[in-house]
């Protein structure tokens, strides 16, 4: 028995496939959905998404949106889905290091508080772009 993902963005639908099982980054932690799960509408978090068809999971890294889900398929609505495959590892790690730069200099300048919480989410993105890109290097769920 499977569901079905949609996986779409402003730019492009980044999938739409019949799956065994979702994982996904709820902003009051992580929901796992199998077939014939409850209707619900949850916003997502920035992490990690996860499917799983057949023998094979798939990671994708999740700028937050949102995800409805349906007895027989699930939407979800995000900022910004990349796959593990199309991840750039060397670029995640320089945005990482960038956004990271960006951080301690603002603290010694004394960054307002919207600058600061933008400078934190753009860290956060680009860590969980690299967890993402370097689980897949090694071949492994974490």
């Amino acid at each position: 028995m499977s569901i079905h993902l949609d996986i779409v963005t402003i730019e492009r639908v980044v999938i739409s496939e019949e799956v065994d099982y979702v994982s996904a980054p709820g902003v009051d932690g992580v929901l796992g959905i199998l077939p014939k799960h409850e209707p619900l509408l949850t916003a997502l978090a920035i992490g990690e998404l996860h499917y799983r068809k057949g023998n094979a999971d798939y990671a994708f890294a999740i700028g937050g949106g949102f995800m409805e889900v349906r007895p027989d398929k699930i939407i979800v609505l995000a900022d910004v889905a990349e796959s593990a495959d199309e991840i750039d590892e060397q670029r995640a790690d320089a945005a990482r290091k960038r956004a990271q730069e960006l951080m301690t200099q603002k603290q010694h300048t004394g960054a307002d508080v919207a600058q600061a919480a933008l400078l934190e989410q753009a860290f956060r993105r680009a860590e969980l772009r690299l967890k993402v890109a370097r689980r897949r290097r090694r071949g492994t769920q974490e």
